[in-house]
């Protein structure tokens, strides 16, 4: 991997650290490389336990997660690092399962990566869930003209807060999902290629990981219900249900929700 000019984010206090957890050593090590090089303080955790302990400890700004981890997998990790705190998580796979991949963002990762994945990838998925982050938490005090929240099905969704409420209760979302949710609600007559979506919710180049709107559609749907977002046949993604739209519900070559 080829190192870069430091370009990390830095908060206040300092250079933001990312937790990796990966029992791979090779892999580890160039991941923890890459991610110095961009000017990251970097920590590794080889197991899941350690895992937990370490993001304890640490209270890194983003965890970077195996999902195949020795001691706890992933997905116990990721529910456990959650219940302490909310932090931005990128999930490492080997699996291509989109039921695996969903699991992952249901328990509270942001964001995945299918090994074999390339080191530009991996640098472009962390800024891109750290600026999210960082514009949730930069919220101005909230104006007389707030933005008003916004539905989308049953669910109730606040931009100032953050809060999703439907009539079984608060739901958590990520800060991607919620992100997501919100663009759809917001023009809900709308059609939404995965491209667009891609740009302008995680701030990905055109191009790149459309599968992971596909797995965070999925997510949603699997959240607040089936009713929140319809598939459009061969462009993309809209708020509503699969009925409002003239295309029969199923999969859509390409990979679609």
């Amino acid at each position: 991997m080829t190192a870069t000019a430091p370009s990390a984010p830095v908060s206040p206090a300092g250079p933001r650290t990312i937790l990796v957890v990966e029992d791979e050593t090779s892999i580890a090590e160039a991941v923890a490389t890459r991610l110095r090089s961009e000017g990251f303080v970097v920590h590794l955790a080889a197991d899941g336990p350690s895992g937990v302990r370490s993001c304890h400890d640490l209270a890194p700004d983003l965890v970077v997660l195996d999902l195949m981890l020795p001691g706890l997998d992933g997905l116990d990790v990721c529910r456990a690092i959650q219940q302490e705190r909310p932090v931005p998580v990128l999930m490492l796979t080997a699996r291509d399962s989109e039921a695996d991949l969903v699991e992952g963002l249901a328990t509270g990762a942001d964001d995945y990566l299918t090994k074999p994945f390339s080191a530009r990838e991996l640098v472009a998925r962390v800024h891109a869930l750290l600026r999210t982050v960082e514009r949730a938490a930069s919220l101005p005090p909230v104006p007389t003209d707030a933005p008003t929240p916004v539905a989308l099905g049953d669910a109730r969704l606040d931009p100032v807060t953050r809060e999703v409420t439907t009539p079984a209760g608060i739901v958590h979302l990520t800060p991607t999902e919620f992100d997501l949710a919100v663009h759809l609600a917001h023009d809900p007559r709308r059609v939404f290629t995965r491209e667009e979506l891609l740009e302008t919710v995680w701030g990905y180049p055109a191009g790149g990981g459309t599968r992971t709107v596909d797995s965070h559609v999925r997510a949603l749907r699997r959240k607040l219900g089936n009713d929140v977002v319809r598939t459009v046949h061969g462009v993309g993604y809209a708020a509503g249900t699969e009925s409002a739209g003239t295309e029969s519900a199923g999969t859509e070559s390409g990979g679609a929700a």
